[in-house]
């Protein structure tokens, strides 16, 4: 009998995977993403030092706010214009995307693209 491994394991052995071809610099940092099945979380990071620079998840309650619900594709773009927004105030304009392991579809990808429609590059 084969078993099955879970989606968790599946996802994290693509996400280490991905990261072995790309890591966050100064001067091009890695906007990464994960989301869970409540709430999706953004954080832009330099990784020769390990610092976070910019951060935003639906928890905080300015975007909670703004939300019908945290868990959806509504909330995904407006996370996705919230973290370009506060990376533009911090000079950031240019970032590598890290996808976290996800299909690039859905809720990863409207991330994706509300971000670059407020200003980010990648």
């Amino acid at each position: 009998m084969v078993s099955k491994k879970s989606r968790k394991l599946v996802r994290e052995k693509k996400h280490r995977r991905m990261r072995n071809r790309f890591a966050g610099t100064p001067e091009r940092p890695r906007l990464a993403v994960f989301r869970s099945n409540n709430h999706m979380y953004a954080q832009i990071i330099d990784d020769t030092v390990g610092n976070t620079l910019v951060a935003a998840s639906t928890l905080e309650k300015d975007v909670k706010a703004e939300l019908e619900k945290t868990n959806n594709v509504d909330a995904a773009a407006y996370l996705g214009t919230v973290i370009a927004k506060r990376a533009l105030e911090k000079g950031i304009t240019e970032v590598v995307y890290d996808r976290g392991g996800y299909i690039y579809q859905g809720k990863v990808a409207a991330l994706a693209e509300a971000a670059r429609e407020a200003g980010l590059t990648f």
